[in-house]
């Protein structure tokens, strides 16, 4: 079975994630997150946001934000053959680990008609508060959607009993899945 590495984005992941979104977004309406936020998230963001990698190819990537402790997440994408496997678990994994340290709420943005990332934002604890039209320009609205802190601890909590994050007591828990 593939060994899945997940680790924090570097400066030099830009190409690597550029290509990645190109591959994957490069035909759709919206396009790609584009250069500048790339390198955003590479660059200042780095430690809140991770890539996935298969034997050194990324596969999938978790951005976000954390400023005055309220977490952004931005961004879930997976190569359509991984998705269903543990990848989406272990990005997961990494970004409870950091935003359960350093947020007190978490938002979301997603499509109305993404059923599986409001399924996943539901999963998490998240509950959708409005929906904000023109959100990415006309007639592209966004569902905005938060988790409060207790119930990001709550998930935490889940996932270090399930050993997916520290608990406190020097387990770092898993860093890679099987």
């Amino acid at each position: 079975m593939p060994r899945y590495n997940i680790r924090a984005l570097k400066s030099e992941d830009f190409d690597a994630l550029m290509r990645l979104e190109e591959d994957m977004f490069g035909s759709y309406n919206d396009g790609t997150l584009g250069p500048y936020y790339v390198r955003l998230c590479c660059d200042f963001f780095s430690d809140s946001c991770f890539l996935a990698e298969i034997e050194g190819r990324p596969i999938g990537y978790l951005l976000s934000f954390i400023r005055n402790r309220e977490a952004y997440c931005t961004t879930v994408a997976i190569r359509p053959e991984y998705q269903g496997t543990r990848v989406l678990v272990q990005l997961l994994r990494a970004f409870v680990q950091v935003a359960s340290e350093q947020a007190d709420v978490c938002w979301f943005t997603v499509e109305d008609d993404n059923k599986a990332a409001r399924a996943m934002h539901k999963m998490l604890g998240a509950t959708e508060s409005e929906v904000r039209e023109d959100f990415y320009g006309p007639g592209r609205s966004r569902i905005v959607s938060r988790i409060e802190r207790s119930s990001f601890e709550k998930l935490r909590n889940r996932f270090a009993r399930l050993g997916l994050v520290a608990d406190g007591k020097g387990d770092e828990g898993d860093t890679e899945a099987a």
